[in-house]
């Protein structure tokens, strides 16, 4: 791993955060196709009630991906968000967790993940079964992969 991939996993304790999701199992080699449809479809969800995300688009895998992947993909949201035909209103947990902020394309996440399995692996942690990702970076606003940011959360057990 090179620091222009990710910074340090560092510990951070987050709190319990409210969001607008699509949940599935997606093929992983479908994974771009669902997450435009589901980032499109939430905010579409959210406008009409007269609701804003709170943050960035993010997606939380559970399990261990193989070639397909539970996924949820949406935003963060605040305000009364009902959930509609489609959109849940689900909750990031309180949790302690390691994060680190991957730099680069999404094609070389993996080598972030292995940075916080192995700062967890030092630190006695038992990952837990989900992990998620915010998107920092717009791809349409910033078409070279090299400046995209994603900050990776990944709980303890």
């Amino acid at each position: 791993m090179t620091d222009d991939v990710a910074q340090h996993p560092r510990k951070v304790h987050l709190t319990q955060q409210s969001v607008a999701v699509v949940r599935e199992r997606v093929p992983m080699d479908s994974l771009t196709d669902f997450f435009a449809r589901a980032f499109g479809t939430v905010m579409a969800a959210a406008q009409k009630q007269g609701v804003n995300p709170a943050g960035p688009p993010f997606a939380l895998y559970r399990g261990t991906p193989t070639d397909t992947v539970d996924v949820e993909a949406g935003f963060p949201i605040t305000g009364n968000f009902v959930g509609v035909e489609g959109v849940d209103l689900r909750t990031l947990p309180e949790t302690d967790a390691l994060e680190a902020i991957h730099f680069g394309p999404y094609d070389t996440l993996q080598q972030t993940y292995g940075a916080i399995q192995q700062q967890m692996a030092a630190d006695g942690m038992t990952p837990a079964d989900v992990m998620w990702e915010f998107y920092l970076s717009d791809p349409e606003s910033e078409p070279d992969p090299a400046k995209w940011q994603t900050r990776v959360i990944w709980p303890r057990a």
